[in-house]
Protein backbone atom coordinates (compact mmCIF):
# COMPACT_ATOMS: atom_id res chain seq x y z
CA UNK A 1 0.00 0.00 0.00
CA UNK A 2 1.54 3.32 -1.13
CA UNK A 3 1.93 6.36 1.08
CA UNK A 4 -0.78 8.94 0.38
CA UNK A 5 1.79 11.38 -1.03
CA UNK A 6 3.01 8.76 -3.53
CA UNK A 7 -0.57 7.74 -4.32
CA UNK A 8 -1.42 11.34 -5.24
CA UNK A 9 1.17 11.29 -8.02
CA UNK A 10 -0.04 7.98 -9.47
CA UNK A 11 -3.66 9.15 -9.35
CA UNK A 12 -2.80 12.32 -11.24
CA UNK A 13 -0.75 10.45 -13.87
CA UNK A 14 -3.57 7.99 -14.53
CA UNK A 15 -6.11 10.81 -14.64
CA UNK A 16 -4.09 12.75 -17.22
CA UNK A 17 -3.61 9.67 -19.37
CA UNK A 18 -7.30 8.72 -19.24
CA UNK A 19 -8.50 12.24 -20.01
CA UNK A 20 -6.13 12.53 -22.97
CA UNK A 21 -7.60 9.38 -24.55
CA UNK A 22 -4.12 8.18 -25.48
CA UNK A 23 -3.23 4.50 -25.46
CA UNK A 24 -0.02 3.28 -23.83
CA UNK A 25 1.47 2.87 -27.30
CA UNK A 26 0.63 6.48 -28.22
CA UNK A 27 1.99 7.67 -24.87
CA UNK A 28 5.25 5.81 -25.49
CA UNK A 29 5.56 7.38 -28.95
CA UNK A 30 4.98 10.91 -27.61
CA UNK A 31 7.28 10.67 -24.57
CA UNK A 32 10.08 8.33 -25.61
CA UNK A 33 9.45 6.00 -22.66
CA UNK A 34 8.46 2.43 -23.48
CA UNK A 35 4.93 1.04 -23.29
CA UNK A 36 5.93 -1.45 -20.57
CA UNK A 37 7.52 1.36 -18.53
CA UNK A 38 4.34 3.44 -18.65
CA UNK A 39 2.34 0.40 -17.63
CA UNK A 40 4.50 0.10 -14.49
CA UNK A 41 4.36 3.85 -13.78
CA UNK A 42 0.58 4.14 -14.13
CA UNK A 43 -0.06 0.99 -12.06
CA UNK A 44 2.16 2.22 -9.23
CA UNK A 45 4.76 -0.54 -9.63
CA UNK A 46 7.61 1.89 -10.25
CA UNK A 47 8.18 5.59 -9.66
CA UNK A 48 8.53 7.38 -13.00
CA UNK A 49 11.64 9.51 -13.57
CA UNK A 50 11.22 13.27 -13.39
CA UNK A 51 11.68 13.55 -17.17
CA UNK A 52 8.88 11.05 -17.83
CA UNK A 53 6.51 13.07 -15.64
CA UNK A 54 7.46 16.27 -17.46
CA UNK A 55 7.00 14.60 -20.86
CA UNK A 56 3.54 13.33 -19.85
CA UNK A 57 2.50 16.80 -18.67
CA UNK A 58 3.57 18.35 -21.96
CA UNK A 59 1.96 15.59 -24.04
CA UNK A 60 -1.40 16.03 -22.27
CA UNK A 61 -1.30 19.83 -21.94
CA UNK A 62 -1.15 19.68 -18.12
CA UNK A 63 0.65 22.15 -15.85
CA UNK A 64 4.27 20.99 -15.73
CA UNK A 65 5.21 22.81 -12.51
CA UNK A 66 2.33 21.36 -10.49
CA UNK A 67 2.93 17.80 -11.66
CA UNK A 68 6.65 18.09 -10.91
CA UNK A 69 5.82 19.39 -7.42
CA UNK A 70 3.82 16.20 -6.76
CA UNK A 71 6.68 14.12 -8.17
CA UNK A 72 9.18 15.86 -5.91
CA UNK A 73 7.22 14.92 -2.78
CA UNK A 74 6.54 11.36 -4.01
CA UNK A 75 10.19 10.82 -4.90
CA UNK A 76 11.33 11.81 -1.40
CA UNK A 77 8.90 9.34 0.19
CA UNK A 78 9.77 6.63 -2.35
CA UNK A 79 13.49 6.92 -1.66
CA UNK A 80 12.91 6.66 2.09
CA UNK A 81 11.00 3.40 1.71
CA UNK A 82 13.23 1.93 -1.03
CA UNK A 83 15.72 0.21 1.36
CA UNK A 84 12.86 -1.60 3.13
CA UNK A 85 11.49 -2.88 -0.16
CA UNK A 86 14.79 -4.03 -1.64
CA UNK A 87 15.33 -7.78 -1.70
CA UNK A 88 15.43 -10.92 -3.88
CA UNK A 89 12.91 -10.77 -6.70
CA UNK A 90 12.26 -7.02 -6.22
CA UNK A 91 11.61 -5.42 -9.58
CA UNK A 92 14.11 -2.62 -10.17
CA UNK A 93 12.72 0.78 -11.06
CA UNK A 94 13.52 1.47 -14.68
CA UNK A 95 14.21 4.62 -16.60
CA UNK A 96 12.25 2.98 -19.40
CA UNK A 97 13.38 4.94 -22.45
CA UNK A 98 11.93 3.26 -25.55
CA UNK A 99 14.48 1.15 -27.40
CA UNK A 100 16.77 0.85 -24.36
CA UNK A 101 16.97 -2.03 -21.88
CA UNK A 102 15.11 -1.24 -18.62
CA UNK A 103 18.16 -1.71 -16.41
CA UNK A 104 18.81 1.72 -14.93
CA UNK A 105 17.38 2.42 -11.47
CA UNK A 106 15.47 5.63 -10.69
CA UNK A 107 17.90 6.68 -7.95
CA UNK A 108 21.55 6.00 -6.97
CA UNK A 109 20.66 4.27 -3.67
CA UNK A 110 18.59 1.62 -5.46
CA UNK A 111 21.42 1.17 -7.96
CA UNK A 112 23.91 0.64 -5.16
CA UNK A 113 21.61 -1.88 -3.50
CA UNK A 114 21.28 -3.78 -6.77
CA UNK A 115 25.08 -3.79 -7.18
CA UNK A 116 25.49 -5.27 -3.72
CA UNK A 117 22.88 -7.96 -4.40
CA UNK A 118 24.52 -8.99 -7.70
CA UNK A 119 28.14 -8.89 -6.49
CA UNK A 120 30.25 -11.63 -8.11
CA UNK A 121 32.05 -14.01 -5.71
CA UNK A 122 35.42 -12.50 -6.61
CA UNK A 123 34.56 -8.94 -5.59
CA UNK A 124 35.42 -8.12 -2.00
CA UNK A 125 32.72 -6.68 0.27
CA UNK A 126 34.66 -3.50 1.27
CA UNK A 127 34.75 -2.40 -2.37
CA UNK A 128 30.97 -2.71 -2.64
CA UNK A 129 30.48 -0.85 0.65
CA UNK A 130 32.51 2.08 -0.70
CA UNK A 131 30.29 2.14 -3.80
CA UNK A 132 27.17 2.16 -1.63
CA UNK A 133 28.45 5.07 0.48
CA UNK A 134 29.38 7.10 -2.61
CA UNK A 135 25.97 6.46 -4.16
CA UNK A 136 24.22 7.52 -0.96
CA UNK A 137 26.21 10.77 -0.85
CA UNK A 138 25.35 11.45 -4.49
CA UNK A 139 21.67 10.80 -3.75
CA UNK A 140 21.78 13.29 -0.88
CA UNK A 141 23.21 15.96 -3.15
CA UNK A 142 20.52 15.37 -5.77
CA UNK A 143 17.84 15.53 -3.04
CA UNK A 144 19.08 18.96 -1.95
CA UNK A 145 18.94 20.26 -5.52
CA UNK A 146 15.42 18.86 -6.02
CA UNK A 147 14.29 20.47 -2.75
CA UNK A 148 15.05 24.01 -4.03
CA UNK A 149 11.87 26.06 -4.69
CA UNK A 150 10.58 25.89 -8.25
CA UNK A 151 10.15 29.07 -10.25
CA UNK A 152 12.28 31.17 -7.90
CA UNK A 153 9.77 31.60 -5.09
CA UNK A 154 6.44 30.32 -6.30
CA UNK A 155 3.77 32.85 -5.26
CA UNK A 156 6.11 35.86 -5.13
CA UNK A 157 4.71 38.85 -6.99
CA UNK A 158 1.83 41.30 -6.91
CA UNK A 159 -1.57 40.25 -5.53
CA UNK A 160 -3.86 38.49 -7.99
CA UNK A 161 -7.64 38.39 -8.00
CA UNK A 162 -9.35 35.35 -6.58
CA UNK A 163 -10.28 32.87 -9.27
CA UNK A 164 -7.35 33.84 -11.51
CA UNK A 165 -5.60 30.65 -12.74
CA UNK A 166 -2.13 30.17 -11.36
CA UNK A 167 0.65 27.95 -12.66
CA UNK A 168 2.43 27.83 -9.31
CA UNK A 169 2.79 24.64 -7.25
CA UNK A 170 1.74 24.71 -3.61
CA UNK A 171 5.31 24.59 -2.28
CA UNK A 172 5.34 28.37 -2.38
CA UNK A 173 7.13 30.43 0.22
CA UNK A 174 5.17 33.63 -0.27
CA UNK A 175 1.48 34.30 -0.68
CA UNK A 176 -0.17 36.68 -3.15
CA UNK A 177 -1.94 38.39 -0.24
CA UNK A 178 -0.41 36.99 2.91
CA UNK A 179 2.11 37.62 5.70
CA UNK A 180 5.24 37.47 3.53
CA UNK A 181 7.80 34.75 2.96
CA UNK A 182 6.95 31.34 4.41
CA UNK A 183 9.70 29.68 6.46
CA UNK A 184 9.00 26.33 8.09
CA UNK A 185 9.88 26.17 11.79
CA UNK A 186 9.23 22.96 13.74
CA UNK A 187 6.47 23.45 16.29
CA UNK A 188 5.25 26.74 14.87
CA UNK A 189 1.50 26.99 14.19
CA UNK A 190 -0.72 29.71 12.74
CA UNK A 191 -4.06 31.16 13.92
CA UNK A 192 -7.13 30.78 11.74
CA UNK A 193 -9.60 33.63 11.27
CA UNK A 194 -11.82 32.61 8.38
CA UNK A 195 -14.17 35.18 6.85
CA UNK A 196 -15.82 35.96 3.54
CA UNK A 197 -13.99 38.55 1.51
CA UNK A 198 -13.39 39.78 -2.01
CA UNK A 199 -15.69 40.28 -4.95
CA UNK A 200 -16.31 36.54 -5.28
CA UNK A 201 -17.35 36.36 -1.61
CA UNK A 202 -15.39 33.21 -0.97
CA UNK A 203 -14.04 32.09 2.39
CA UNK A 204 -10.51 33.17 3.20
CA UNK A 205 -8.10 32.89 6.12
CA UNK A 206 -5.82 35.58 4.68
CA UNK A 207 -2.78 33.40 3.98
CA UNK A 208 -3.30 32.77 0.25
CA UNK A 209 -5.82 33.71 -2.44
CA UNK A 210 -5.22 30.68 -4.66
CA UNK A 211 -8.09 28.67 -6.07
CA UNK A 212 -6.04 26.35 -8.27
CA UNK A 213 -2.75 25.36 -6.57
CA UNK A 214 -2.10 21.63 -6.15
CA UNK A 215 -0.93 21.13 -2.56
CA UNK A 216 2.44 19.42 -2.21
CA UNK A 217 5.31 21.09 -0.37
CA UNK A 218 5.09 23.35 2.72
CA UNK A 219 3.78 26.87 2.14
CA UNK A 220 1.08 29.45 2.71
CA UNK A 221 -1.31 27.64 0.35
CA UNK A 222 -1.25 24.68 2.75
CA UNK A 223 -1.81 26.96 5.77
CA UNK A 224 -4.82 28.46 3.97
CA UNK A 225 -6.24 25.01 3.16
CA UNK A 226 -5.71 23.80 6.75
CA UNK A 227 -7.61 26.81 8.12
CA UNK A 228 -10.48 26.28 5.69
CA UNK A 229 -10.59 22.57 6.56
CA UNK A 230 -10.76 23.42 10.26
CA UNK A 231 -13.53 25.94 9.54
CA UNK A 232 -15.51 23.13 7.88
CA UNK A 233 -15.00 20.83 10.88
CA UNK A 234 -12.55 18.59 9.01
CA UNK A 235 -9.68 18.30 11.49
CA UNK A 236 -6.39 18.75 9.54
CA UNK A 237 -4.25 18.53 12.68
CA UNK A 238 -1.92 21.40 13.55
CA UNK A 239 -2.01 24.39 11.20
CA UNK A 240 1.68 24.52 10.32
CA UNK A 241 1.76 24.69 6.51
CA UNK A 242 2.92 21.07 6.10
CA UNK A 243 0.79 18.84 3.86
CA UNK A 244 1.06 15.72 6.01
CA UNK A 245 -1.00 12.59 6.54
CA UNK A 246 -3.59 14.17 8.86
CA UNK A 247 -4.23 17.02 6.45
CA UNK A 248 -4.52 14.60 3.51
CA UNK A 249 -7.03 12.52 5.49
CA UNK A 250 -9.09 15.66 6.22
CA UNK A 251 -9.06 16.56 2.52
CA UNK A 252 -10.30 13.08 1.61
CA UNK A 253 -13.17 13.38 4.11
CA UNK A 254 -14.15 16.74 2.63
CA UNK A 255 -13.97 15.38 -0.93
CA UNK A 256 -16.11 12.38 -0.02
CA UNK A 257 -18.69 14.64 1.64
CA UNK A 258 -18.76 16.90 -1.43
CA UNK A 259 -19.10 14.00 -3.89
CA UNK A 260 -15.61 14.49 -5.37
CA UNK A 261 -13.06 11.71 -5.99
CA UNK A 262 -11.56 11.12 -2.53
CA UNK A 263 -7.93 11.04 -3.67
CA UNK A 264 -6.45 13.57 -1.24
CA UNK A 265 -5.31 15.81 -4.13
CA UNK A 266 -6.28 19.46 -3.65
CA UNK A 267 -6.93 21.09 -7.01
CA UNK A 268 -9.45 23.61 -8.43
CA UNK A 269 -12.56 21.53 -7.58
CA UNK A 270 -11.51 20.97 -3.97
CA UNK A 271 -10.56 24.64 -3.59
CA UNK A 272 -14.04 25.54 -4.83
CA UNK A 273 -15.54 23.48 -2.01
CA UNK A 274 -13.10 24.91 0.55
CA UNK A 275 -13.78 28.50 -0.49
CA UNK A 276 -17.53 27.89 -0.50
Amino acid sequence: MHDQRVRQLFVQLRRLKDRSGMSLTSLAAKTGYSRSSWERYLNGKALPPRQAVEDLARATGADVARLLALHEVAEEVWQQRAPALAGPGQEAAADGRAGEPDQRPDDPEQGATAMAAERPPGVRKPVVLVAVVLAALLGTGIGILIGLPLGGGGDAGPPTAQGTPSARPSGSTTASAGPGRYVFRPGRTYPCKVRRSGAAGGLSAGYSTTRTAVLAGPGWDVVEAQCLLRHRKMDPGVVDGVYGQQTIAAVMRLQKQAGLPADGVVGPHTWQVLRG
